[in-house]
């Protein structure tokens, strides 16, 4: 599976995050990333922050304990999450690995 991966204690999730979406919502996979659709406007890095916020309060973790790793200024970026499993991540999620 392309959009979740575990290594090292932590989990990695690709996201296709479209900003300025009507709700926040997980949209299903959209080719090899999990699609966030947020309200924010991707303007000085607050979608990049909501991503963050909306992603830790779905998979009940601190925010402190999300990062983005690459794509930060890209509408596909790698999160790394920790304090969380590969199953845990996907079974909250709704969508099976």
């Amino acid at each position: 599976m392309g959009w979740l991966t575990e290594k090292g204690g932590c989990i990695f999730i690709n996201i296709h995050l479209q900003p300025r979406a009507s709700k926040n919502e997980i949209a299903g996979i959209h080719g090899e990333s999990l699609k966030v659709r947020l309200t924010s406007p991707p303007v000085d890095g607050a979608a990049n922050s909501h991503a963050i916020e909306f992603l830790a309060k779905k998979l009940g973790v601190q925010k402190s304990k999300i990062t983005i790793v690459s794509g930060e200024k890209s509408r596909h970026k790698t999160l790394r999450v920790e304090g969380i499993t590969k199953e845990g991540a996907a079974d909250i999620l709704g969508i099976s690995p």
